[in-house]
């Protein structure tokens, strides 16, 4: 096992840094530039003097060495502009360029600043990563139970009239997208035209209190899409144990069927739901955009929009940086779970 986490781990760094490449890569192309340039200078500048204010902060050079200074891996750059004044990567605002640190990057903990909010990246990140945590936290709550009764019940008795049934629910919700049932929910049972006002259409009070009535729409809107695939992969699965040659063992053997269904086909059951139920993680993690912006909660997804939305390079880097790691973090547990659910997989 010590070994096998040694090569995923190895493997992890690797992905994550050709995958933070690509993204460092693509914000960094001459276009987004000379719209920070615009953004931040003036927007009447002209072509040389957009030049020049990407030259005298360091946009102009290879983009390996930014991305080295970017990681933390290469020294930060010290230029003097043609302005005459002496600009260093590593120097804080009012600390002069001589006792700049030397390197400063994400290995660091230095993930720079952002253009839209004007605060530390990684301030900005934790602040909206914590909020999205909580939503998926309550949203996992409500997902996981309700689609694994729903997945358990339908595969118990494969073809019954429970079975269509559940499973025509399922389906249903999978198909519905999180910004058509969010839309549904908010005139259903937010809006003044129809006259139900049970919930509020807005999530934006429940970043500082999360009471049911504000914060329940979203969760359900994100709970009901994942519930219905998580379901039928576990109702899939539940059907295949069910037929399995020691389930009917067991049943000639005088073994209740609740006995059959929670001491042995259960467990084998879960095995793909759990690896579903893993990836769901990343998913919710960056699936919540549309969501967030449609009930106006500032969490991870909202903050990904604006970022993009704006050209904010810097946070858009801090935010595409927590996605690998989630993505590669959660793919990880998934395994080793998976070979703890299932002794007859050697990690080998």
């Amino acid at each position: 096992m010590g070994l096998f986490l040694l090569r995923r781990i190895a493997v992890m760094i690797l992905t994550a840094l050709c995958l933070t490449f690509v993204v460092f890569f693509l914000t960094n192309l001459y276009p987004n530039l000379e719209k920070l340039a615009k953004s931040e200078g003036n927007f009447r500048m002209t072509d040389d003097q957009v030049e020049t204010w990407l030259a005298n902060r360091g946009y102009t050079q290879p983009v390996l060495v930014k991305y080295g200074e970017w990681l933390g891996v290469l020294p930060g750059y010290v230029i003097t502009g043609t302005d005459g004044e002496t600009r260093a990567r590593c120097a804080e605002p009012g600390q002069p360029v001589e006792e700049a640190r030397h390197f400063c990057g994400v290995l660091q903990g230095h993930w720079g600043f952002s253009s839209v909010f004007k605060v530390p990246v990684l301030e900005k990140v934790a602040d909206s990563l914590s909020l999205t945590g909580f939503l998926m936290l309550w949203v996992m709550i409500v997902m996981v139970p309700s689609a694994l009764l729903i997945g358990v019940l339908a595969g118990m008795r494969e073809g019954s009239k429970l079975d269509r049934t559940l499973s025509t629910v399922s389906i249903a919700t999978t198909a519905t997208p999180e910004y058509v049932s969010g839309v549904i929910f908010i005139a259903v049972f937010a809006s003044s035209a129809v006259g139900l006002k049970w919930f509020k259409g807005s999530a934006a009070s429940a970043m500082e209190h999360a009471t049911f009535e504000n914060f329940f729409l979203p969760v359900l809107t994100i709970a009901l899409y994942g519930t219905g695939y998580i379901a039928r992969m576990t109702r899939a699965s539940m059907a295949e144990v069910m037929t399995a040659q020691y389930i009917r063992t067991a049943r000639l053997k005088g073994v209740s069927f609740r006995n059959i269904v929670v001491r042995h086909a259960l467990r084998n059951a879960l095995i793909a739901p759990f690896t579903v139920i893993m990836l769901q993680f990343p998913w919710l993690l960056n699936g919540v955009v549309i969501v967030e912006t449609l009930f106006n909660y500032k969490g991870f997804g909202w903050t990904l929009v604006q970022a993009a939305g704006n050209n904010d390079i810097e946070l858009l880097m801090g935010v595409s940086v927590v996605s690998v790691v989630v993505v590669l973090v959660t793919q990880l547990i998934s395994d080793i779970g998976y070979v703890y659910l299932n002794p007859r997989i050697s990690v080998s």
